[in-house]
Order: structure tokens, then sequence, then C-alpha cells
């Protein structure tokens, strides 16, 4: 059955880059339900990079913060007034954390926009050993009652594996950053040793506190690995801005050589350009390993206390994603490195390059 009159819907989700990642198969479901690119508030300019030229995605609102209150925060009126445009839209709140939906609903009730024009990710349940990406398309299948009419018998069948887009000209881009660093024809391993818990505003957060810190040691002794096994790889440290540092004391300490720390130069439009070339990517839990299944990478992945039923990334490709740790362990310092030796070496080839927007010609496969 298909509905009479499109709408644009809202979709909103206050989290890291992960978790507005993962949102990518409802994003696609809701387009395909309402027949319009829906509309997306969100936090961190990250979302705005992220959804930039994809198809599911019309607009995003990206709000700086949100944890202060409201009479103190301009730009959460500005997304008020913004979303009284949208009073008339189906609106899917994917927020799980008490305090945000506290936040969202506030903001909602001031933008006029009525309880039944919306549905909530909290009033349904994840089944136990469920995938967060499951219970998102829940949400996506489920219809507020006030668009309940013309669109509760709209059933759309679309997947749940996060895609990206990449653009002609973010794959040129990143292949002239390569040819200028001396990248150029190398094949190139990906590590991600930090995640959002890893730096504080006075350094480095101790190991003991970050139950995704894994040894320096662990991580020199799978370069040499790598080295061994592709002696022509670069090995490249990926991570955010305020990384940086963290990063060169890791390479400094290994001593080992082709170690680059990119991180300076890799927003997320050169990122996901990156992923959809590389050799593979060996990475704690973090956002940009739900990017490198995206982008279809080959992906080793390690777990602290997080649940990989719940959160581990979905590839396009079976055995794409190599899962490590995770419960009953709760810290990656438990697994050792010639698991993450072993998981690597058995990675299967990545299939090809991630398609352009316009199908320009692919980049050469790149084999394992």
């Amino acid at each position: 059955m298909r509905m009479s009159q499109p709408f644009r819907p809202l979709v909103i989700r206050f989290g890291r880059l992960g978790d507005t990642l993962l949102l990518q198969p409802l994003l696609r479901r809701l387009h395909a339900r309402y027949g319009q690119p829906c509309q997306l508030l969100a936090v961190g300019t990250y979302a705005i990079e992220l959804y930039r030229d994809q198809p599911d995605v019309a607009e995003v609102i990206a709000l700086q913060s949100h944890h202060r209150p409201m009479p103190l925060s301009p730009e959460q009126w500005r997304a008020v007034f913004a979303l009284r445009r949208m009073r008339h839209v189906p609106v899917y709140v994917c927020e799980p954390q008490p305090r945000s939906l506290a936040r969202i609903r506030l903001m909602l009730k001031l933008a006029g926009i009525p309880d039944s024009h919306c549905v909530f990710l909290n009033d349904i349940a994840l089944p136990p050993g469920g995938h967060w990406i499951e219970h998102l398309l829940q949400l996506a299948n489920a219809t507020p009652p006030a668009f309940h009419d013309p669109f509760a018998q709209v059933a759309c069948m679309t997947g749940c594996v996060p895609e990206l887009l990449v653009s002609t000209q973010e794959r040129a881009e990143c292949e002239r950053w390569l040819v200028d660093r001396g990248l150029a024809g190398h094949p190139l391993v990906l590590l991600q040793p930090a995640n959002k818990r890893t730096m504080r505003w006075n350094g480095v957060r101790a190991a003991s506190d970050d139950d995704k810190s894994w040894p320096i040691a662990h991580w020199a002794r799978v370069v040499g690995a790598i080295h061994a096994k592709l002696p022509q790889a670069r090995i490249l440290l990926c991570g955010s801005a305020a990384e940086v540092e963290y990063l060169e004391s890791i390479r400094k300490t290994m001593a080992q050589p082709h170690v680059e720390v990119v991180a300076k130069d890799l927003p997320l439009s050169r990122l996901k350009a990156l992923l959809a070339v590389a050799h593979s990517m060996i990475s704690v839990d973090t956002g940009p390993a739900h990017m490198a299944a995206a982008m279809g990478c080959p992906l080793v992945v390690l777990f602290g206390s997080v649940s990989p039923c719940h959160w581990t990334p979905r590839g396009r490709a079976p055995d794409v994603v190599r899962v490590l740790g995770g419960q009953p362990f709760n810290r990656v310092d438990a697994i050792a490195p010639d698991e993450v030796i072993d998981a690597w070496r058995e990675l299967p080839a990545r299939l090809s390059a991630a398609p352009s927007i316009d199908a320009a010609s692919a980049l050469a496969d790149t084999r394992l």
C-alpha cells in the first residue's frame, strides 16, 4: 500500500558518532515509508558531516550541546523555532537516555509538536540479545497516532546494515591527500586505539578507568605482525584532533617503521573515503569502527564491558567484522595480542571500494 501524501519525517537522537551512524537503516526505512528523506536533529557537527549528500537525509539540525539550561542556550531555542515548521510531520525520537529525553520532550512541547505526532524508542522493548539496529527498525515500523490511517499499513522491507555513500569529490580529495602524504599505492591498515573516554579535560584518562584501553605494547605487537605479512603497508593511527598527542605518544613508544598519526588531517569526509579504500582496520569499540563496517572495510573490533550482541558493527559482507572481548571479560586489556593478530589475518578480502554517489569508476580492490 502506498500513502497518498509524502511527508519528511523528523528523527531525533542526541548521541555520539556511533549512535548517529547506527540511525542510517532507520533513516532509510523512514524514507521508504513516507516517500521523502528525513530531517535529523542531533548533537555535534559530525552529524552534518556524516549525512552530507546522503540520500536518506534532507537536513541536519546540529546542536553543539544539549546539557545547558534552556534559558542559557540560544542555539537550543533556535532549534525549537526550527522544529515549529515541522509540527505537521511524523516524529521519531530515538533517544534512550532519560536526561536527554527530558530535554527533547521539552523542546517538542515548546515547538508545539503534540505527542500524537511522535513515537519514542523507550516505548519499544529491546529483545534480549537483540541488536540496537533491530531496535531502531522496530521504531521505524511504528506509526505516530496522528498518522495511523494513511501510514500504518505502509510496510517497507529495507536493509539492516548501515551504508554511506562516498561522493566523487570526497574520493578525489582523499586520493590527493594520500599522494601528498606519500601513502598512495601502499596497503593502508588503520588503527583506532582511542575512544570517547580516552581524553579528559586534564589529559589522558588512566587505563584503570577505561575498559577500552589496550596497552601500547599490545598495539606494537600487532604492528609488528602487520609488517611481517604486509611489508609495504602503511599503518595509520586514527582518531580525533584532540587525541593527536596521545596517538603520537603511542607511535613513539612503538618505535616501529611506517606508522603515522593522521588524526589531525582526518575530518569525517576524509575518514569515510579512506575507509572505502583501506586494506583493513583494527579498532576498539567506538564510532569509527561502525564507520569502517559501513564502508565495507574489513574490521577487527575490541570490546570492553559493552555487549557485542547489541553493538557489533554491521558490515555489508559476511565475516567482514571480527569481534573480540566483551562480557564476561569486561576489559579490552583481557584480549591477548595474538588473538587480535589471528583475527586480523583471518579477515576476508574486501569486496570492492565503496560506491560513489554518481557511480564514478571504483578503485581497484585491495586484497588481504
